[in-house]
């Protein structure tokens, strides 16, 4: 694990609000000169602690009404079942999150939809012609509460 100091960890925490904060920003908060904290901001990086920087997309805003969780158990009897299924499901654009998991479920996807029509087709002719599943079980989103990748530092 990466030994970080108060000061690291008011960059993460600044950086986790707002990943495109200048550096000369980010340094006065952090109670820095902008050339150390860039190098510091470097180094975390560097060290794998920082790996990159995103954009929050509401997918609603796009049209996406729907958004279905399902959790797979694969026939592992089949060879190469785990690497065949994730294959084919990596290839589908409305397939946006997948997960292994350790135990009875195998895989949790993630399944985004414009309306429940749309879902129903997705399903039937992308989601049932995946290989190897042996079960599957479906939860759809009713409300978000919480979502966060926010770590507490």
């Amino acid at each position: 694990m990466q030994s970080l100091d108060d000061t690291d960890r008011r960059v993460l925490r600044l950086l986790q609000d707002d990943p495109d904060l200048p550096v000369s920003e980010l340094a006065s908060r952090c109670g820095l000169s902008p050339g150390p904290c860039a190098r510091r901001v470097e180094r975390l990086e560097r060290a794998g602690v920082i790996i990159g920087r995103r954009i929050d997309i509401d997918l609603r805003a796009l049209g996406y009404e729907v958004r279905v969780f399902l959790r797979v158990t694969l026939d592992k009897t089949a060879t190469h079942a785990f690497d065949a299924f994730l294959a084919a499901a990596r290839a589908l654009p409305e397939v946006i999150a997948i997960e292994t998991l350790l135990g009875r479920v195998d895989i949790r996807m993630d399944v985004v939809a414009r309306d429940l029509a749309h879902y129903r087709q997705i399903y039937r002719e992308r989601i049932l012609a995946l290989p190897h599943i042996a079960e599957i079980d479906a939860l759809m989103l009713v409300s978000e509460l919480k979502n966060s990748d926010r770590l507490p530092l």
